[in-house]
């Protein structure tokens, strides 16, 4: 149980506009703020930055 408050699951979700997502787990004591990521969007067709979704 205590594995997961840790580490919970997260969406990242497009900034591209295109409502793609991706889902992921993060580790609170090391990334405490909403993550960032650059990743591929298959709908874009191109590298656009991810935001953690809540």
């Amino acid at each position: 149980m205590a594995s997961n408050e840790l580490r919970p699951v997260i969406k990242l979700r497009s900034t591209a506009g295109t409502g793609f997502t991706y889902v992921t787990r993060k580790n609170r004591r090391n990334d405490p703020d909403r993550l960032q990521l650059r990743k591929y969007d298959p709908v874009a067709g191109r590298h656009v930055m991810f935001r953690e979704e809540r």
